[in-house]
């Protein structure tokens, strides 16, 4: 599947919330997450958006629907990733993976916890979805803007210097080697990191 020529990046976000999903209070996880790709990502993008309930069987069965009906190539959640009860999107989405890519969860809790102690907490997890002929990123990302930026990006210096990498540096080259589109990044947000025999001339 690598090298597949396709030439835009099809995005599936995902806000889980059951106060939000109920209209209680407005959602912030797939606001915050469109801002953020369109100042980072200067590939074409197309999104696919849902805001459903805290619910496993709905989670799991969603990420299935961007993945082989909308055949988004990344999928990314916010929220439901803490110890409490309510909290099911690990599961959830392991439960539509057909592997897991743990490098994702551990670099995520590495960046969070030069904020706060508690990032130990979270159990986010990345994995793939492999169907015939489409592969897909999944991401659980955490559901406070902020923290949305900070692992997405990672921690830079007062000069600009990159001190601890965020994880989508390394989300171009992940859906290069699963069959996905070229995504190129504003290295002023992100840099995008691909060994050099995989990099395009520019």
């Amino acid at each position: 599947m690598a090298g597949a020529n396709v030439e835009i990046l099809k995005l599936g976000l995902i806000s889980i919330s059951d106060r939000a999903s109920q209209g209680i209070y407005p959602d912030e996880g797939v606001p915050s997450l469109k801002t953020w790709f369109g100042k980072a990502v200067v590939s074409p993008v197309e999104i696919r958006e849902r805001l459903i309930a805290d619910d496993k069987e709905t989670i799991t069965q969603t990420i299935i629907d961007l993945v082989d009906s909308e055949r988004c190539h990344l999928v990314i959640t916010t929220g439901g990733t803490g110890p409490a009860r309510r909290d099911v999107t690990p599961e959830a989405t392991l439960a539509a993976a057909t592997r897991e890519m743990p490098g994702f969860g551990e670099q995520m809790r590495q960046i969070s916890l030069h904020f706060v102690p508690t990032a130990i907490l979270s159990r986010q997890v990345g994995a793939l979805r492999e169907i015939d002929g489409h592969a897909a990123l999944i991401l659980n990302l955490p559901g406070q803007p902020k923290a949305i930026a900070q692992t997405l990006e990672g921690l830079r210096d007062d000069e600009g210097k990159v001190l601890v990498s965020g994880i989508f540096a390394a989300v171009p080259y992940c859906l290069d080697l699963i069959g996905g589109p070229y995504v190129e990044t504003d290295e002023t947000v992100v840099k995008a990191f691909r060994p050099k025999k995989a990099a395009k001339a520019k």
